[in-house]
């Protein structure tokens, strides 16, 4: 993706910076784990610092000191994440502040007017969101169109098209019809880029990779795909497979604070008291700062009552997810996707027990785990 401030190589992990920050992360230091492209959020960053800070200070990138790419949400997501707060009609989204109590109504235009004065390279419209597990087909149905309703105005208001991607973001949930519907209508406007939202929301497994493969069997394949709020390392794999370019989610970062670090096979969790005197590192085949000077006793000695410790396990988490992409880009530069696919699972499950939701997706493109 050659985007203003950055050409960014696919697929790609986005960490996300909610409020223009990564929790314990320095810019320079995301530059040395080989991070391309970061996330903030619109609906965080327009309470504060605030639209007015944000245009005196240049925009993001200058305000956080990034000079790679950056991807807004559109704040759509705290309809779920501040549903109690939050009142939804056609006009948009009434919100009470969680930082004052003063009311804010989140219109399609006043989310783009916000993501303008960011400034960054893809933003994103405001939709209608409905939790993923939510069964009233009445409401899927009205959020999923209003949505597409939503995008149009989204387009209209957008005042720097030729220095920032909208991407229109598909809905539907788990109905197979109304996501159809959803991409085919996105697919008709004169974007860069799709997203696909709806999803990563606690449905299971099962009903989780349909949509994403029905998703990407009706986008543009020559404009990225955009799975939004996905990041368990297995999940990354297989959406890959089925032909998403890009990912973003809190948990590499968030997982670092409650003690765990990344490896292939799931996580560690270092509070555990088996580390106590392992004096190996993270994951012995890492190159990160972190593995090549801190063990695991070293770290499990003050995961519990120092900060730092989020921080060295934040690095690795990160570079775990950039090694893991990078590794996948290779192999399909090199048209040994298949293969690094069938050698990632079976690391993951030694004992050949992979879940039927894995072997079936994986199939449907034509990798076989046997």
């Amino acid at each position: 993706m050659k985007l203003p401030h950055y050409t960014v190589k696919t697929p790609v992990f986005m960490p996300v910076g909610t409020q223009g920050t990564m929790k314990g992360i320095l810019p320079d230091q995301l530059e040395e784990l080989d991070c391309e492209i970061i996330l903030g959020n619109t609906y965080h960053l327009g309470n504060r610092p605030g639209v007015e800070v944000l245009k005196k200070a240049g925009g993001l990138h200058k305000f956080m000191g990034w000079n790679r790419a950056l991807l807004t949400d559109s704040g759509g997501f705290q309809m779920v994440s501040l549903l109690k707060l939050a009142e939804i009609t056609e006009e948009g989204v009434k919100f009470r502040s969680p930082y004052d109590n003063s009311e804010i109504m989140l219109t399609p235009e006043k989310s783009i007017e916000i993501q303008n004065c960011i400034g960054a390279d893809i933003i994103m419209q405001l939709d209608d969101v409905v939790q993923t597990t939510f069964q009233d087909y009445d409401r899927i149905k009205e959020a999923t169109e209003r949505t597409s309703r939503w995008l149009d105005r989204c387009l209209s208001a957008h005042q720097r098209p030729t220095e920032q991607n909208i991407f229109p973001i598909v809905q539907g949930l788990l109905n197979a019809d109304l996501r159809k519907q959803s991409a085919e209508e996105h697919m008709t406007k004169d974007v860069n880029g799709f997203a696909i939202g709806g999803l990563s929301g606690g449905e299971a497994k099962d009903d989780f990779w349909p949509m994403v493969s029905l998703s990407t069997g009706i986008l543009d394949n020559n404009r990225p795909r955009y799975l939004m709020g996905v990041g368990l390392a297995v999940d990354l794999v297989v959406c890959v497979a089925l032909g998403v370019d890009m990912f973003d989610c809190v948990f590499p970062t968030r997982t670092a604070r409650f003690g765990c670090a990344l490896i292939n096979k799931g996580q560690l969790n270092l509070k555990q008291k088996i580390y106590e005197t392992d004096l190996n590192p993270i994951d012995i085949d890492c190159l990160c700062e972190t593995c090549k000077r801190y063990t695991r006793a070293y770290l499990h000695c003050i995961v519990s009552s120092e900060t730092v410790a989020c921080h060295l396990i934040s690095v690795h988490n990160i570079h775990f997810q950039m090694r893991l992409m990078r590794t996948m880009r290779e192999n399909i530069e090199k048209g040994t996707f298949p293969e690094f696919v069938k050698q990632f699972m079976n690391e993951v499950y030694p004992q050949k027990t992979f879940p039927s939701w894995i072997i079936n997706s994986l199939s449907s493109v034509g990798i076989s785990l046997e």
